[in-house]
């Protein structure tokens, strides 16, 4: 399946609208909803049975976006990401200012980044210019879904919005902490997936812990 205009301008007015959809990213399908309505963030964590504790990420599809969303990201930092996304990571950031609170849940401090790198067959979707918060589409502590028939059925039923982008690599994005890169120089990899460690390692330079 190839997605088209018209598919990136439904995800938009989903969105907007409090809807939760179900959408292809470069990893896995995901589920994603408004980060800023409270009530689209319960009804997504009530869908994927996730902790209301446990943090999900924010999702740009433009690396500009999210750059002008966290204004106060230092100059390394930023040198870092534009490095190495768009990307199969997901980034772990100081959070100073306490911004998307709810994607944070009990971890305010932290911001979890992604900027999906996108296969041609999804790439419509890099005009979609409003932040998601992002989670894989599954039952918490399900297998992810490399493809939508993969999606619990269920959870399809309950999206106001299914998108089918065909198969997807299958593999979870990376999850490299940035947190003390700015001051320190140090990062670390606390799920090695779609981004190898001698990828990042040649990107980062500084300490790997």
């Amino acid at each position: 399946m190839t997605l088209v205009q018209a598919d990136a301008q439904q995800l938009e007015r989903c969105i907007a609208a409090g809807g939760v959809a179900v959408f292809p990213a470069d990893t896995v399908y995901g589920l994603a909803c408004d980060p800023q309505d409270a009530a689209a963030v319960e009804r997504l964590y009530e869908l994927k049975e996730r902790p209301v504790d446990k943090p999900a990420a924010v999702l740009f599809f433009a690396l500009d976006g999210a750059l002008a969303a966290l204004p106060e990201l230092g100059q390394r930092t930023r040198g870092a990401l534009r490095a190495l996304l768009p990307g199969g990571l997901t980034v772990l950031l100081a959070n100073p200012s306490g911004r998307f609170g709810l994607a944070c849940a009990a971890q305010p401090a932290t911001l979890g980044l992604r900027v999906p790198a996108l296969a041609p067959g999804i790439a419509a979707l890099r005009s979609v210019r409003r932040p998601l918060l992002q989670s894989s589409a599954n039952r918490s502590g399900e297998p992810d879904a490399r493809t939508l028939a993969e999606v619990d059925p269920a959870l399809r039923a309950a999206a106001d919005l299914v998108l089918d982008g065909g198969a997807l690599p299958g593999t979870p994005s990376t999850v490299l902490d940035l947190r003390d890169y700015e001051n320190a120089g140090d990062w670390s990899v606390l799920r090695e997936g779609a981004v190898a460690r001698s990828t990042l390692a040649a990107a980062l330079g500084g300490s790997s812990r």
